[in-house]
């Protein structure tokens, strides 16, 4: 227990350092302190993939199925995409900022729940591949998700500042609307068919089961709301009459659908176990 409280706290701290050195770039373009910022996130990123490995070895499944092990995983996943962007993009110092104080506050969170949580649900196998399959898209599709709604408000941000023309020295660091725009798209498109695949592997696993009256469980029914909340995102945007600032605010409405499914309906699922104390 001892050892397990002394990796919580070493990556709370390294990851709030990494924190302070990039909000210290970005408030004054220190690129010393860029470095040092993504060296200890990087180093973040190795203390969670080692805590993920020790977990592996301990129980002998992907941890993923209790409510402390998915936040943690998920977490874990924003790092490694933060870190994957941070060397391919450019000009998204601010998203990254904002998706690792995300990140940072749901892991903070999360260290205070309890790690022996009732899984996912009881009757479940921790070795049924299925399982993790499903929860682990459903998770990456959640981060792609969370990705695009930083980058919408990023959008209206700097929408309402050009449209009053009030310019300042951080919309330097922002990347042009169109462009914005073109990211969000591309992670909602990222987003979408993992969630529909996570969805269609749930219901697979229902119907293996023989339980197919869980088809029209809240937890199902508010996945294929959120699913078509997106599509009609989409539907917006390849029509071509709506506006940049429209398709925004669609998407993080969008965006908050997803939020709702995954906090309030676990509460009314019939196979969405999770208990966060």
């Amino acid at each position: 227990m001892l050892a397990k409280t002394w990796i919580y706290d070493a990556i709370l701290y390294m990851y709030a350092l990494s924190l302070l050195f990039s909000f210290s770039d970005l408030a004054s373009k220190n690129r010393s302190a860029k470095r040092l910022g993504t060296g200890l996130l990087a180093f973040v990123w190795l203390l969670q993939t080692g805590f993920i490995a020790v977990r592996v070895a301990e129980h002998r499944y992907i941890p993923v199925l209790t409510m402390f092990e998915a936040l943690f995983f998920y977490c874990w996943m924003l790092v490694t995409v933060s870190l994957m962007m941070n060397f391919f993009l450019r000009r998204l110092d601010l998203l990254l900022f904002l998706l690792n104080l995300a990140g940072f506050a749901i892991l903070a969170l999360n260290f205070f729940s309890d790690p022996s949580a009732t899984p996912i649900s009881r009757q479940w196998e921790a070795k049924d591949e299925l399982v993790f399959i499903h929860i682990t898209l459903a998770i990456a599709s959640y981060a792609a998700f969370l990705i695009a709604a930083l980058l919408s408000g990023m959008y209206l941000f700097m929408h309402r500042k050009l449209k009053g023309k009030q310019w300042s020295t951080v919309m330097n660091r922002f990347p042009s609307l169109d462009k914005i725009e073109g990211y969000t798209y591309r992670a909602v498109m990222i987003g979408i068919p993992l969630l529909i695949l996570a969805v269609v592997l749930g219901i697979a696993k229902i119907v293996l089961e023989g339980e197919t009256r869980l088809i029209a469980d809240a937890k199902v029914l508010s996945s294929l709301f959120s699913l078509a909340v997106y599509a009609f995102y989409l539907l917006q945007r390849f029509s071509g009459k709506q506006t940049g600032y429209m398709l925004a605010f669609w998407n993080l409405a969008a965006f908050t659908i997803v939020v709702i499914n995954f906090s309030l309906f676990n509460l009314y699922s019939g196979f969405h176990h999770w208990i966060w104390m």
